[in-house]
């Protein structure tokens, strides 16, 4: 049974930093993406970044790039995604979420089968 699980959340104040954690387990090759999105309060969910654990490629958001850098650690099963330059706008609830995948490539608009609980990053002065 696949589980995605996040961690990481925090409140930070604008131009502060955070390192999100998703800890993936029971995918039984290394054939899937993982992806992060998040919900703002009064919004809909939105694709931030996405990687294969495959090949190690890498979409994001035009709202986040040059700001948030994901990664992987294929062997312990670990995606990062390192947050800089932190604004308010950034605020919401951050997901994890993963699907099998024989390419070496990600696209937000794939459906995703397995989604963690979600972990909240407040941006605030």
């Amino acid at each position: 049974q696949v589980q995605v699980v996040e961690s990481g959340g925090d409140s930070v104040q604008p131009g502060g930093s955070l390192r999100l954690s998703c800890a993936v387990s029971g995918f039984s090759s290394n054939y899937y993406v993982i992806g992060w999105f998040r919900q703002a309060p009064g919004k809909v969910r939105e694709g931030v970044s996405c990687i294969s654990m495959r090949g190690g490629t890498t979409m994001y958001a035009d709202s986040v790039k040059g700001r948030l850098t994901i990664s992987r650690d294929s062997a312990k099963n670990t995606v990062w995604l390192q947050m800089n330059s932190l604004k308010p706008e950034d605020t919401a609830v951050y997901y994890c979420a993963g699907h099998y995948s024989v390419f070496d490539a990600c696209d937000f608009h794939q459906t995703y089968d397995y989604w963690g609980q979600g972990t909240q990053v407040t941006v605030s002065s």
